[in-house]
């Protein structure tokens, strides 16, 4: 190949995908700039079992004799494996040299992924066990962040993480006990993708607590997590704690986003530039649409106090316990401290049952509390620096699950999502929740918040655009076979319009402006009592008035998640225009009317809000 290669600081899955259709770049390529930048960033501890030639060969071999990637889907993807999970003929350490073994199969999950035409290239590391959310509890190192190496990576899952996030993989796989799957997305800009339990298949996975357990995945967007997992979902049948749980969508929005009553506690040395972020993100969950309901945190932190503070701890002296005992000094000190408290003489087999029986109350409390809606929290409510951890490392590593630990317990599926900074090249995350059977509310709203967040704001502050005069409009283009997207027509008189707060919203569902006309002279416009403000349409039986709107074109796909996110009173009617032709559109029910200012006189909102 005689043109240079301009490698992107990050590798995501469209781009590579890009490159091999258009043959700008071949998979060997990659492989050696993968290897090349793992060498660059040696010192960051990111791997147990690196990158290298010879170990990732025969898999670009294998890439040559298969059909390419019409038939398979990852075609030359690379992918980094947590040390914890199985890959054939490639030693599992789970962070412990004394435990390693090598493993004749490759995890269920994992032998997906190189069905599908997915590249393994390495073993990475984690808190030892899987047992920790800090990124330091390794005889390998300590893990750096990717963004500030002073700062930890977040665990246990730290070394997948920081892979993605240095540009060294595509995605790659985590594990997720009680927020190794989300802390490290948060703390290096990624998304971390948790489905519920069972969901992904723990086949080849080293159990840290095996009825809680789940794999992961880091990525750098949503589409990209959601790729893998419509790879890797669906059940094992020699696998017990496997569930089928159907593909998640994005197809149909939540009835409403629950948010904290009270401020979350934020901790560490950023805790302030913590508690501004999460104010910023709440404004920006504001303005999707979504009606916002307060929820106290009482049941998700009392399901949370069980994990670590009750007999729950004692699921992972079960499973690691007897290896601990017949290798004295081999585990990781604080590691050991950690795994000895489940063997702690107070938690009797009536200790566990007792908590289960409470755990399966708090599990209905929190799926009724969700049953049509997605909770977000803060992902972590701070960070630490390596120095800081490894001085004080059981009350760091405490804080850094406060807002995560709760979720396997209680059956919940999650998203780590990036949400701005907190302060400069420190990240801030928020996490949303949802039952097990919800993860396509789930995966919508995330889908929405990812395409507005950052933008909301700066977009309700913009000048809008001029008001043309009234134009003609046209009709949707019909799906053909060069263009098989079909679409519907929509009307819009308030934030969704060009330079509101809610424009962000038509763009993430793939809408494009057709133009701006007028309504037929029949409507009545209101300002509801609402925060924030928004107009109304209300058709009338005699009189009314023209009122200036924008019609956008939009996917029938993504028509039905849209219209299901709109609140009452607002809904989506027909809406007759000037020249006579009726389009779905905003409408408005007509009981709200006596409750509302009538501001039919301004013609338009625009004109009432720059008045």
């Amino acid at each position: 190949m005689t043109a240079k290669i301009v490698w992107p600081e990050q590798l995501t899955i469209g781009w590579l995908q890009e490159q091999y259709a258009a043959k700008c770049v071949t998979p060997a390529e990659v492989i050696e700039e993968i290897i090349r930048r793992a060498s660059r960033d040696e010192a960051m501890n990111i791997w147990i079992t690196p990158p290298s030639q010879a170990l990732i060969q025969p898999y670009i071999e294998r890439l040559s004799r298969v059909e390419g990637q019409e038939s398979s889907p990852l075609w030359g993807i690379p992918f980094a494996i947590k040390d914890n999970i199985d890959w054939s003929g490639v030693p599992t350490t789970a962070g412990c040299e004394a435990f390693a073994y090598t493993p004749s199969y490759s995890a269920a999950v994992v032998q997906r992924l190189i069905d599908a035409g997915a590249i393994p290239i390495g073993k990475t590391n984690l808190d030892q066990f899987a047992t920790g959310l800090v990124g330091t509890r390794s005889p390998y190192g300590e893990t750096h962040n990717a963004l500030r190496e002073e700062l930890i990576s977040g665990g246990s899952s730290s070394g997948s993480a920081v892979a993605v996030a240095r540009g060294q993989a595509a995605f790659a796989l985590g594990t997720d006990t009680a927020g190794s799957g989300r802390v490290p997305a948060a703390l290096n800009g990624l998304v971390g993708y948790k489905p519920s339990l069972g969901a992904w298949p723990t086949k080849g996975v080293v159990p840290a607590c095996a009825s809680l357990d789940c794999v992961t995945v880091f990525a750098h967007s949503l589409d990209d997590a959601l790729a893998v997992d419509a790879i890797v979902r669906g059940p094992e049948l020699t696998d017990p704690w496997s569930r089928n749980i159907p593909q998640p969508m994005t197809d149909r929005l939540p009835s409403k986003l629950c948010v904290p009553r009270e401020t979350p506690a934020f901790y560490g040395p950023f805790a302030s530039a913590y508690r501004e972020a999460w104010a910023r993100a709440l404004e920006r969950v504001r303005a999707l649409g979504l009606p916002l309901v307060e929820v106290s945190l009482d049941l998700f932190n009392e399901a949370a106090s069980i994990l670590y503070g009750g007999p729950w701890v004692a699921e992972r002296w079960a499973d690691l316990g007897a290896f601990v005992e017949a290798h004295p000094g081999s585990v990781f000190p604080v590691t050991e401290q950690v795994l000895r408290t489940g063997a702690a003489p107070e938690y009797t087999a009536a200790s566990v049952f007792r908590a289960a029986h409470r755990l399966q109350a708090l599990k209905l409390e929190a799926h009724q509390l969700l049953e049509d809606a997605v909770l977000m929290l803060p992902t972590c409510g701070g960070t630490y620096s390596r120095d800081e951890v490894r001085s004080n490392p059981i009350a760091t590593n405490s804080d850094m699950g406060r807002y995560t630990n709760h979720c396997n317990l209680l059956d919940l599926c999650a998203v780590a999502l990036q949400a701005g900074e907190a302060e400069g090249e420190i990240q801030f995350g928020i996490t949303l929740f949802a039952a097990a059977a919800n993860e396509t509310l789930l995966c919508s709203a995330a889908k929405l918040f990812a395409a507005q967040a950052g933008t909301a704001s700066s977009a309700a502050q913009s000048e809008p655009a001029p008001a043309p005069a009234p134009t003609p409009v046209p009709a949707p283009v019909p799906a053909t076979e060069a263009d098989p997207v079909e679409t519907t027509l929509v009307a819009v008189c308030g934030l969704h319009m060009r330079g509101f707060p809610l424009e962000k919203q038509m763009q993430a569902c793939g809408a494009v402006f057709v133009c701006e006309t007028e309504s037929a002279p029949k409507y009545k416009l209101v300002k509801l009592p609402t925060s924030p403000a928004k107009p109304g349409m209300i058709k009338q039986e005699q009189g009314g008035a023209a009122i200036t709107l924008e019609v956008w074109e939009m996917p029938l796909a993504s028509f039905g998640s849209f219209v299901a996110g709109i609140p009452a009173p607002l809904g989506i009617g027909k809406v007759e225009l000037a020249d006579g032709t009726e389009v779905p559109g905003f409408v408005c029910e007509a009981y709200i009317a006596a409750q509302s200012e009538d501001i039919t006189a301004a013609g338009s909102w625009r004109n009432v809000v720059h008045q």
